[in-house]
């Protein structure tokens, strides 16, 4: 059974990036949206699933905008 949230550690280890470049990215409004409770940080696994939907390309110069 998956659980419902994790943390910036597991979901860094998920996409194999720095768990920095996580916090980099909440700080400038980027990346997918998370939960603070306090100075705990999480992300639920649905909103990570909806964000990596909205990342698929067809190219690499396919900008993920609709024409």
């Amino acid at each position: 059974m998956e659980k419902p949230f994790i943390n910036q550690i597991e979901l860094s280890r998920r996409w194999g990036i720095s768990h920095r470049t996580l916090e980099r990215w909440r700080w400038q409004g980027q990346g997918p949206k998370f939960i603070k409770l306090g100075n705990r940080v999480v992300y639920a696994i649905e909103e990570i699933k909806n964000y990596e939907l909205l990342q698929i390309r067809n190219s690499t110069s396919d900008t993920g905008v609709a024409a």
